[in-house]
């Protein structure tokens, strides 16, 4: 694995994006509320283009982890990502997306979906790299840093319970 990448730092603020989506009714159902499928595609953008700002063009997901849809999304709504990565591992990334629906009738914003995704970066060969460590400057960034730490714990430990149980 290539190492040089682990050397160059980034900050948080140097990778996030919001990406910005009008829903219109190919997003919905015949209630006019939109499909969650509909918005983790959206998200699993948002969160490739955090994971290319902070590794570069070859990144991969690899899973998508606590989804939680917090309140309905309904056509005609400003549906608002915001990206960031929380924690990098030696070649992973996860990258925080929190979901607002703006009504853009009043400008009302709310806090319809936050997920995590896990990002991997590829070398020129597909195999993954190490990628750039993480310049947590502010309070919530470090916060995140270490609430990402915890999930990817979990889930190496999930991860071996299950090859314990041959699952």
């Amino acid at each position: 694995m290539e190492e040089k990448n682990r050397n160059q730092a980034k900050r948080v603020s140097d990778s996030q994006v919001e990406v910005s989506q009008l829903m219109m009714p190919q997003h919905a159902n015949i209630a006019g509320t939109v499909y969650g499928g509909a918005i983790l595609s959206i998200a699993d953008s948002a969160a490739y283009v955090c994971a290319a700002r902070h590794a570069g063009p070859q990144c991969v997901t690899v899973s998508v982890d606590q989804v939680d849809f917090r309140e309905p999304i309904r056509i005609g709504e400003l549906v608002i990502f915001k990206a960031s990565i929380n924690y990098v591992g030696h070649t992973s990334m996860e990258v925080g997306i929190r979901i607002e629906a703006e009504n853009l009738k009043t400008g009302q914003r709310r806090h319809t979906n936050s997920c995590y995704f896990t990002m991997v970066a590829l070398d020129e060969s597909g195999k993954p790299k190490a990628v750039p460590s993480l310049i947590c400057e502010t309070a919530v960034e470090k916060r995140r840093f270490k609430e990402g730490q915890i999930r990817r714990e979990h889930a190496k430990e999930l991860a071996e319970k299950r090859r314990k149980a041959g699952l």
